[in-house]
C-alpha cells in the first residue's frame, strides 16, 4: 500500500517543476522592461540636462563679451529680444537693407552667438536685455520635445 501511496503523488507533481520555471520567467520578464524603461528615461533626461548645460555656458559666453565691452553693453547695445529672430522668408529689399543698418548698431559678438545658439540647441534662440541699472537678463529658449518638455527657457539676471 506504501508504494501505491507514493507514485500517485509523483503524478500530481509532475508539472509543478514547469510552472516555476514560467513564474521565474514572467518575474525576470518584468524586471528587464523595468530595467530598459529606467534606461530610455535615463537617456531622456541625460539629453535635457545636457541641453540645460549648453545653455548655461552660451548665457555666460555673451555675458562675458558684455563686460569686455562694458561701454556698448551699457548703452543698450547687446539687446536683442527673441522675437527679432524669426523673420519671414518672403523678406523684400527694403526689410533686408534696414536690418543691415539695424545689425551695424550691435556689437559683433551677438549675431555669432546666436549662431551658435542655433547650432548647439534644437531651434535655440536668444535674448539680452540691459536696464538702465546695468541689470541684464539673457534668456536662452530650446524645444526640448524629447525630454520633459516641448519648450525650456534658461534665464540668467545679473549686473554688469
Amino acid at each position: 500500500m506504501m508504494a501505491k501511496q507514493n507514485s500517485s503523488s509523483v503524478h500530481a507533481q509532475a508539472g509543478a517543476g514547469m510552472i516555476e520555471v514560467l513564474v521565474a520567467i514572467i518575474v525576470l520578464s518584468i524586471g528587464l522592461l523595468g530595467l530598459a524603461g529606467l534606461q530610455t528615461a535615463g537617456l531622456k533626461n541625460n539629453q535635457s540636462a545636457g541641453f540645460r548645460s549648453t545653455a548655461t555656458m552660451m548665457a555666460y559666453g555673451i555675458l562675458d563679451s558684455m563686460r569686455a565691452n562694458r561701454v556698448a553693453a551699457g548703452e543698450g547695445s547687446y539687446n536683442h529680444a527673441i522675437s527679432e529672430d524669426t523673420a519671414s522668408e518672403d523678406e523684400t529689399e527694403e526689410e533686408t537693407e534696414e536690418e543691415t543698418q539695424t545689425e551695424a548698431g550691435i556689437p559683433g559678438d551677438v549675431k555669432p552667438w546666436l549662431e551658435e545658439l542655433a547650432l548647439r540647441l534644437p531651434d535655440g534662440t536668444g535674448a539680452v536685455n540691459v536696464d538702465a541699472d546695468n541689470k541684464v537678463t539673457i534668456t536662452i529658449q530650446w524645444d526640448d520635445s524629447r525630454g520633459a518638455l516641448a519648450a525650456q527657457q534658461f534665464v540668467m539676471t545679473t549686473r554688469l
